[in-house]
């Protein structure tokens, strides 16, 4: 048969040995060298924060410096306007060109395409150019130049789909 459980009464005694030979010398040097211990630790986690703190103000740094301006925005204000505004023109013209698509004119889109991306690497050469001569005056040219280039190929593509689309329609309506 099991017991009923029930606590153990313990006896209240006081501890009245003395401790050993150099007991309190061996804790006060314990005592000394967790303090020790401590104060070590205390300045490991500062010097971590500090390290990242400076990781990051470094990292920042350079993010910034490789974002700089780059292309016509590097050479002036005016500049920039006209970029962006080349650049806008052109998203666009793209836009209005993926809109027109069509399997009867997918490949005249796609060599558009095409021929806008290597315009876009050529664009990407004459701003590493503008980088190490920023006041050569052909580069600047030659940029803007690229820009109408790539404007005037997507133009091109669409007059000549809207024309496409215009003639089918005038064969339509003739049978």
């Amino acid at each position: 048969m099991k017991t009923k459980y029930s606590p153990i009464k313990t006896e209240t005694k006081f501890d009245i040995e003395q401790p050993n030979l150099g007991h309190e010398l061996r804790f006060l040097k314990k005592l000394e060298t967790q303090k020790l211990k401590t104060n070590k630790s205390f300045w490991k986690p500062l010097l971590s924060i500090a390290a990242s703190i400076v990781l990051i103000i470094t990292a920042t740094f350079t993010i910034i410096k490789n974002n700089a301006v780059t292309g016509l925005a590097s050479v002036s204000p005016e500049m920039a306007k006209t970029e962006s505004f080349f650049t806008l023109t052109i998203a666009n013209e793209i836009e209005k060109l993926k809109k027109q698509a069509s399997p009867e004119h997918k490949n005249i889109i796609n060599d558009a395409l095409f021929q806008i991306n290597k315009l876009e690497n050529s664009y990407q050469n004459l701003v590493m150019d503008l980088k190490t001569n920023t006041t050569e005056e052909r580069i600047i040219y030659a940029m803007i130049s690229n820009f109408q280039d790539r404007i005037e190929i997507l133009q091109s593509v669409l007059h000549q789909i809207n024309f496409n689309k215009k003639e089918n329609t005038n064969e339509n309506t003739i049978i």
